[in-house]
């Protein structure tokens, strides 16, 4: 005798089946109002994709590019954290909430509501290169196990290390005595609200973001992006089209192909003897086929060892 499954079981299995193997990355133009992770959740569902994850949180209050990586292509997500990315961003002189922008609470006013060009410029000129950046209460890192914001929320501040962050450019886009828009260049680790506040403690008076834009991440600068609409507009296939190969996202590492005896060797794990005077450190290894089978370590002696590798189906 059989029993009839019920509704939501049926349903469970159902979605289980349709998961599928999705390999690749997108370049989401993240929407305003959403988290980096909600926004992962929902074209993973699209793509009814196995195994996802995404490369550096964007606030709720910013848009633009989140790469987002599928399957296989979760394999290069620390480098694509790793990378330098850049920024467009506005700003309102003359108060500070509690956030450093403007989904939080307004905490303190200056008389200072508005600067001039110049000051402006100046004070600019005055961020660059490496600095210590103390991260802000309302960010995701983790103090005794507990996230940063969740104590704020708590109404708790407690102390946080400085980090050393990079600010390879910081310029003006647009200027308005009271809302200027600049750019920004920066380093992994780099809180853009929080650099808006330094910078506007430079000129006496307070700050805090109003609009963010994220428009450029190594090594894809600012490629066109994808909008969640298009994605939800698309049918399988389309969506399929709309990925970008796993090793786009590894350029700035040198290219190596092996014969076909030494990439069956890589693949099951052993350091092969292709010898290379012109390349160091990681490589992206492809078969003589160009299959890309993944990245490589060149050793001291010229040997390549299998560093993260990537199935041969890929």
């Amino acid at each position: 005798m059989t029993t009839a499954m019920s509704p939501a079981k049926a349903s469970t299995e159902q979605f289980r089946r349709k998961k599928r193997d999705v390999n690749g990355i997108i370049l989401l133009d993240k929407p305003i109002g959403i988290t980096s992770n909600r926004a992962l959740q929902q074209v993973k569902h699209l793509y009814q994709a196995s195994k996802a994850g995404h490369t550096g949180s964007l606030d709720p209050l910013a848009t633009g590019m989140l790469p987002l990586c599928f399957g296989q292509a979760t394999k290069v997500s620390s480098w694509l954290l790793d990378s330098d990315k850049t920024y467009e961003v506005e700003i309102l002189i003359g108060s500070r909430t509690d956030t450093a922008d403007a989904d939080g609470q307004v905490v303190e006013t200056n008389v200072r509501s508005s600067v001039s060009e110049q000051e402006l410029r100046e004070a600019c000129s005055g961020f660059f290169g490496e600095m210590d950046q103390v991260p802000p209460m309302y960010s995701a890192l983790k103090k005794d196990g507990k996230r940063l914001y969740e104590l704020a929320r708590e109404g708790k501040n407690v102390e946080r290390a400085p980090r050393c962050v990079t600010i390879h450019e910081l310029s003006l886009i647009k200027f308005d005595s009271q809302r200027p828009q600049l750019r920004v260049s920066c380093s992994k680790g780099t809180y853009v609200r929080t650099l808006m506040e330094d910078l506007a403690a430079a000129m006496d008076t307070l700050a805090h973001v109003t609009a963010l834009r994220r428009i450029a991440i190594t090594p894809f600068g600012e490629a066109p992006m994808i909008s969640m609409a298009h994605l939800e507009a698309a049918d399988e296939a389309g969506l399929d089209e709309l990925l970008i190969a796993p090793d786009k996202a590894l350029t700035s590492f040198a290219a190596v192909t092996l014969s076909s005896t030494e990439a069956h060797y890589l693949r099951h794990g052993h350091a092969v003897g292709h010898v290379s005077s012109t390349v160091s450190g990681l490589v992206r290894v492809y078969d003589d086929t160009g299959l890309f089978l993944g990245v490589g370590a060149v050793q001291l002696d010229g040997t390549i060892a299998p560093k993260r590798l990537f199935v041969a189906a890929n």
